[in-house]
């Protein structure tokens, strides 16, 4: 495999433009491989987070509904939410020092926005979350067999409702643009090879 050297930007200078306890949005100059330095490029820095496909023990998904300011719509989607970091800062480092297990996190949002536990957790992907803009990654995994075990416990700007769709509902929704988030699509995407 060619090395990509020849393809790599310098950093030649960076603004923090927000950078408080829940974001680092930054405004950078790179130096491109031509020698030429070009500006701004705008980044920002969050926190990794989780989505978790989750199927109980009918074989429906469980899902939820909240709304979602970006779009500023109420959408359909999985259960998702960030890993805490021991700092309590939700960007930076993903050093193991630093953040809670990925896995960890899956099982706490699972419970926290659902009510529902699994013990059948399968890892189907870590990915960047947006590489152009974002230097976060998602963590996706599958839960099988899940139960109900206990109420939600929503943090206090969560306002969500749960809701189990068969996997011909699934795939209407994402056909009919119905189900809006691409990583959670994604996930979908990569849960059907599994089951397959």
């Amino acid at each position: 495999m060619k090395k990509d050297d020849d393809l790599l930007w310098e950093e030649v200078k960076t603004e923090h433009i927000v950078q408080d306890e829940w974001i680092d949005f930054r405004k950078t100059a790179f130096r491109f491989p031509d020698g030429k330095v070009f500006e701004p490029f705008y980044t920002y820095s969050r926190r990794d987070y989780v989505v978790i496909v989750a199927i109980d023990e009918e074989g429906k998904y469980i899902c939820v509904r909240q709304f979602r300011q970006g779009i500023r719509e109420v959408t359909t989607e999985f259960p998702a939410g960030g890993i805490e970091r021991k700092d309590g800062r939700q960007y930076g480092s993903r050093s193991s020092m630093d953040s809670e297990d990925a896995l960890a996190a899956a099982k706490r949002e699972l419970s926290e926005e659902t009510g529902y536990e699994s013990e059948d957790w399968s890892h189907l992907i870590t990915i960047p979350s947006n590489a152009t803009i974002a230097d976060n990654y998602a963590f996706i995994y599958l839960a099988r067999n899940c139960r109900k075990k206990s109420d939600q416990s929503l943090d206090e700007m969560e306002f969500l409702n749960v809701e189990r769709y068969s996997a011909e509902e699934i795939k209407k929704m994402i056909t009919d643009g119905e189900f809006k988030q691409a990583m959670h699509v994604m996930a979908w995407l990569l849960t059907q090879s599994q089951l397959l």
